[in-house]
């Protein structure tokens, strides 16, 4: 790998929003760790990164699992010597119902995936950003316009979104002596598989089912490349990107 070439560690890389930034960085010329839990989907997106100018590393993880993040972050340093930029991005949901019929099971594993896996990702960045030479690097959460505002029946995820900006704003303070700069982007309504459905009506806060505009993914993998593309004395702490006629600003 060329001295000069920048690496990064993608979480969920496998689809949606995830795949997107990947091959985004990727054309940029990063080497790029594809991480997730599927192996065939980061397969396709290794696959689909073949005509850019970036290199690849397909690493099956988990990023609930302790053990299989320190791999991933082991084998990225094997591979590539160092890394440069963190996208935080693996998440899931939990099916839409009442707060008071979730399951606790559910809760735990969205806090697992979405909260701790986030965690135990920026751990594991911190711990090679701090120690590398040249040292330093950038963390980049995928918050989400949930992290502002809730949609009905969605507490588990919600609750995680809004942890994540605490998340953001502790790893900001405490990477700062080792040059590292973290910020969060609150996407909405990108267009991905899973958010397709969209389109055809969800609910809304006062009970009605209404279809919602969507925006291309591009525009957020765009942002996460702008993001990364700052030197690292200069930050974009928090950045929203959405679909412009949403219902967000003025949701409820």
């Amino acid at each position: 790998m060329a001295a000069s070439q920048k690496v990064a560690l993608v979480t969920g890389a496998g689809t949606g929003i995830g795949k997107a930034v990947a091959l985004a960085l990727m054309r940029e010329g990063y080497a790029v760790t594809l991480a997730g839990r599927r192996a065939d989907k980061l397969k396709e997106t290794e696959s689909e990164g073949r005509s850019t100018n970036g290199k690849s590393l397909v690493m099956p993880t988990d990023v609930s699992d302790p053990a299989s993040v320190k791999a991933a972050f082991a084998a990225t340093k094997q591979a590539f010597g160092r890394l440069d930029i963190l996208f935080n991005n693996a998440g899931i949901g939990a099916p839409a119902m009442p707060m008071e019929d979730l399951p606790l099971e559910t809760w735990r594993k969205v806090v697992d995936t979405n909260l701790t896996g986030m965690f135990l990702c920026t751990q594991e960045a911190i711990r090679m950003m701090k120690a590398q030479d040249p040292r330093g690097g950038r963390i980049i959460n995928n918050g989400s316009i949930s992290a502002h505002a809730p949609r009905p029946n969605s507490a588990p995820y919600t609750s995680t979104k809004h942890a994540v900006t605490g998340l953001t704003k502790s790893a900001s303070l405490d990477g700062r002596k080792y040059d590292i700069a973290v910020g969060q982007l609150d996407i909405g309504n990108a267009e991905t598989p899973l958010a397709a459905r969209m389109k055809n009506g969800v609910p809304q806060a006062n009970g009605q089912i209404m279809p919602e505009p969507l925006m291309d993914v591009e525009h957020t993998a765009r942002a996460v490349v702008h993001m990364a593309s700052l030197p690292l004395d200069a930050n974009v702490l928090f950045m929203t990107v959405m679909a412009t006629k949403m219902p967000f600003v003025g949701r409820g």
